[in-house]
């Protein structure tokens, strides 16, 4: 919005300044401001609020240390995240970007599956919230939506650097056709690949409709980290820290992605436009920091499922717009550990108890933050070491940009 204002202003009246407002750094430093003001300022009116609506956690009992003191704690807290998400962005951003409107329908889309599910807890009673194939037909609503106006927008577009044939060493970005199915291969020279290849067997007329794995990819990628943010949110200040090192990563991706310059640097693809997504990823990482100030240990409010499941897809929404998804397991290594140990567990408790005629569990208690706490770490030292190991996952993924 004020994107607009101020090149009115710079191109029509010369008011001197309003240019600056033309570049990425300038809005990004901005919205990363504002949302973190938005979650300071309105923040702790939010939380207050939600304590006179009298909203708040009815935590199960678990036999954890502290578990007692989080009953009644202000829940649906992920309503502060995603205006001091969407405020800046609506400010700063340029609305008529598709990689914008995306994130911007993504946003609300995730927010209000977890607002109903958080609803139905609180306000309902049914500790259960919104039912699991519910819940899974929403992740799938937007990932199809998703992968269908990145297939046939003509808008999104994807350039590759190509050596030209004569000199060997002059290079140029060539527009990929619409419908392109490539993506990033971590740690490959030439680390293009595209989904094609995986429908090649089946016959040539096949490779027109490699889009539809496409469609399928980006559901199972969103539907799983979506899920995956979900289950980390089980200690004060871990999904947030988490989620605000993801983005910030992210960020950088989006950057280099949308930078002609820089990607033809680093020979990765170039993504025009995409450069806007590093406003809404500021945006982003303002918004978990923001929120930290009340959630960090001991919270004075949950995000529930308002939050984690929007933040979860929010960063697979971003990583597939930039073609980075698979790059996720490495970035979301946090995330894919938790959904795994969840896994692990049930998986091998109903596989032993068919086996063996008793139920064992390979955990104390799943997901894995509840394991350490059954051992006796503390919540605040579980949380600082899964944030070290995140930063280090983070490290790993941006190195992955040079070492090929």
């Amino acid at each position: 919005m004020l994107y607009y204002i101020f090149e009115i202003l710079d191109n029509n009246y010369n008011l001197p300044g309003a240019g600056v407002f033309k570049y990425i750094s300038f809005r990004s430093a901005l919205a990363i401001i504002t949302s973190l003001l938005v979650s300071l300022v309105f923040g702790g009116r939010i939380i207050n609020l939600i304590r006179k609506k009298q909203i708040g956690e009815h935590v199960r009992v678990l036999g954890l240390e502290g578990e007692k003191s989080k009953n009644g704690t202000p829940t649906m807290g992920g309503l502060i995240i995603l205006s001091a998400i969407l405020i800046p962005t609506l400010l700063f951003a340029k609305l008529d970007n598709i990689y914008i409107i995306i994130m911007i329908v993504s946003t609300i889309w995730l927010g209000i599956i977890g607002f109903i599910d958080d609803y139905i807890k609180v306000f309902k009673k049914n500790k259960d919230g919104l039912a699991g194939k519910f819940k899974i037909l929403g992740q799938v609503g937007i990932g199809v939506i998703v992968a269908l106006v990145m297939v046939f927008h003509n808008q999104i577009v994807v350039k590759e650097k190509l050596v030209n044939s004569l000199t060997e060493n002059t290079y140029e970005f060539v527009e990929v056709a619409q419908k392109s199915s490539k993506t990033t291969i971590p740690f490959l020279k030439n680390n293009e690949f595209d989904y094609q290849k995986l429908t090649s067997w089946m016959g040539e007329g096949m490779s027109e409709y490699a889009w539809l794995l496409f469609v399928f990819i980006v559901v199972l990628v969103i539907t799983a980290v979506s899920n995956g943010a979900n289950m980390t949110d089980g200690l004060d200040g871990l999904a947030t820290g988490v989620s605000a090192i993801i983005g910030l990563t992210l960020a950088i991706f989006c950057y280099v992605s949308g930078n002609i310059i820089a990607a033809d640097y680093l020979n990765i693809m170039y993504i025009p436009n995409s450069g806007e997504l590093v406003i809404y990823m500021s945006a982003f990482v303002g918004s978990c920091i923001g929120f930290m100030w009340y959630n960090s240990f001991p919270a004075q409010v949950f995000m529930g499922d308002t939050g984690s499941l929007s933040l979860g897809g929010i960063i697979a929404v971003v990583a597939i717009l930039i073609r980075k998804e698979l790059l996720i397991p490495i970035l979301c290594g946090i995330f894919l550990i938790e959904n795994l140990s969840v896994i692990i567990q049930v998986g091998y408790f109903k596989y032993s108890r068919k086996r063996f005629g008793i139920g064992k569990r390979v955990f104390l208690m799943a997901p894995l933050h509840h394991h350490f706490q059954k051992k006796g770490l503390h919540e605040s030292k579980i949380v600082t070491r899964f944030w070290i190991i995140g930063i280090l996952l983070a490290v790993i993924t941006i190195v992955t940009l040079k070492l090929r």
